[in-house]
Parts: C-alpha cells; structure tokens; sequence
C-alpha cells in the first residue's frame, strides 16, 4: 500500500488507543525514551519552531523515516492533534512505537512552561 492509499484508508476511530499527555510525554522525553515528531507543514515551522521536536512535515513522512529511532518511542504532535494522529497510524503500519501528543503543542507548551521547563533547559546543556 502506497502512502497516498494509507492516508485515504485509515480513519481517526483509534484516537484514544495511542494517545500520551503532555506530562507523560515530557517525563518520557525527558528520560530519553522517546523523540517528539513535528508534523506540522514548513509554513508553520518557519513561524515557530520547536526545538524540541524532528520536524518532519506529515506528507514527507515516507522518506524522513531513517531520522525516527524504532528503539524510543515516537511522539507525533501538530497544533491540535489531528495530522498527528495519521502521523501515528502511518507509523504504527511502518513498525515504530508512537504516541499522540493530547491537546498538541497547544497543551504540551503549557505543561513545560509552567512545570519542566528547566528541565528541558538543562538537558539541553548536556
């Protein structure tokens, strides 16, 4: 099945199934279990970046997959979570352990900022 036909086919019915908070998410990445996946478009990118995250827009999934680590699990978030859960089936279908980032980077900025953020700042220095 091509990318093309597994975007149409797959439907969001499994939302619940693969979803991780933002605490969740932060506690992971913080242990270097997981790598956040930015599948926002390079529009929204070039307006804010989050360095915290790959960036890999959702429609070039297929040929980005060699930057995602199958051993960690992969954290796939756009602003609200839609794009991110077709990130998370397309690569569940692929063999990666994925998650979606509830409330997107919405939530998750507002989880970091009020509880980890040096936290993140210091491992950023490592």
């Amino acid at each position: 099945m091509t990318y093309d036909e597994f975007v149409k086919a797959t439907t969001i019915k499994n939302i619940g199934e693969s979803k991780i908070t933002p605490q969740d998410a932060a506690e992971l990445l913080l242990k270097d279990e997981a790598i956040m996946a930015d599948v926002r478009e390079d529009f929204e990118n070039d307006l804010v970046e989050f360095k915290i995250a790959i960036h890999i827009p959702f429609n070039k999934l297929p040929e980005n997959l060699d930057k995602l680590d199958k051993n960690k699990i992969i954290i796939c978030a756009c602003p609200v979570g839609f794009r991110s859960n077709k990130a998370v089936e397309y690569l569940r279908y692929k063999g990666f352990k994925v998650k979606n980032l509830t409330g997107g980077f919405k939530e998750f900025l507002s989880e970091i900022s009020m509880k980890n953020a040096k936290r993140f700042q210091n491992k950023g220095e490592k």
